[in-house]
């Protein structure tokens, strides 16, 4: 019966999530004619492209009722790994990629180890990690930025449309696209497979899963090395986005995440979520940010706004978990 409640309670926040980015589409549209646009909703897909993947990935830890501060610096360094290799390294388009999603596993290995191995908690060990990772970034780049000006293909990645060149008419960006593949993948991952079985058990309860013989430290660690690899993605698709590795960018991005997981339904204290949600919940902020954008709402106040949504966002999930109860 427990988990029947549980399951119903995640489609009605699905609903309830979807539901409102509908009536977010709605009210931006009847409030400003420039919001419902082609090049205005293709903008909203290409910013939903790096906050989703990053939801994606930060949604595998939260099922296993962990956190992870750190994925927005870790993107700017995969970001940052990638100018080196291409940029400076001058070394072919596929190792740049390599390097970024290469770079996110290493950091997520880490992150993941920290926590399973030396029992420290998630909030402490990805909160350390995003000051290393921030560090890091202007390090290496000596706080300036790398640009892939002489890397033919780069821009690309993110900004191509390979649906456009085969539907004219249906130019998504290859970002967007790349998104509905990790996502994609991150859902069959979690619904046929050992790893995503485990994932949920985590969360569910470690303890039990530790007692019937399973090395949770294992599995823990590869999660956490998985969403690492995405963050790289991630990394990958805002320098393409950019056209340049920015080493002082990274921070918030990781509450923009997060805040899109809870929406999605996700609980923070592990054992549910599904990758549908969480890309509700990203499609709502950037529906949101883009449009007290064009309404010209001072950006001070979008910040303001996007504070507001993560308090009420867990304050609700608070409030399923007491109704579970």
């Amino acid at each position: 019966m427990g988990e029947k409640a549980s399951g119903r309670g995640s489609a009605q926040q699905k609903l309830l999530a979807f539901a409102s980015l509908i009536v977010l589409v709605i009210g931006f549209s009847l409030a400003s004619p420039n919001f419902f646009q082609v090049s205005n909703i293709m903008a909203i897909l290409q910013a939903t492209s790096v906050n989703g993947v990053l939801a994606v990935g930060v949604t595998l830890i939260i099922i296993t009722g962990g956190i992870d501060l750190s994925i927005g610096t870790l993107m700017t360094f995969c970001a940052v790994m990638t100018g080196v290799v291409l940029t400076w390294g001058g070394l072919p388009l596929p190792l740049g990629v390599l390097a970024a999603v290469g770079t996110g596993a290493a950091c997520g290995l880490v992150s993941g180890s920290l926590v399973a191995r030396m029992r420290i908690p998630p909030f402490i060990a990805t909160l350390g990690m995003m000051l290393v990772l921030k560090g890091l970034s202007l390090i290496v780049t000596g706080t300036k930025p790398i640009y892939f000006n002489d890397t033919p293909g780069f821009t690309t990645i993110a900004q191509g449309s390979l649906i456009g060149e085969v539907i004219p008419a249906f130019p998504v960006p290859n970002g967007v696209l790349m998104l509905f593949i990790v996502a994609g993948a991150a859902a069959w991952m979690l619904g046929r497979t050992v790893l995503g079985r485990y994932t949920f058990a985590l969360g569910s309860n470690e303890e039990a899963v530790r007692l019937s013989g399973v090395n949770t430290d294992f599995w823990k660690i590869a999660i956490y090395t998985l969403s690492g690899a995405v963050c790289g993605i991630a990394g990958l698709l805002i320098a393409s986005r950019l056209n340049s590795a920015q080493p002082a960018l990274g921070l918030g991005y990781e509450l923009e995440a997060i805040a899109a997981v809870v929406i999605g339904g996700p609980s923070l204290s592990g054992g549910r979520g599904t990758i549908v949600g969480t890309l509700i919940g990203a499609l709502i902020m950037s529906v949101l940010t883009n449009g007290l954008r064009v309404l010209s709402v001072a950006p001070e106040w979008q910040t303001v706004v996007t504070g507001v949504i993560i308090i009420v966002a867990v304050y609700a999930d608070q409030m399923r978990r007491r109704e579970r109860k």
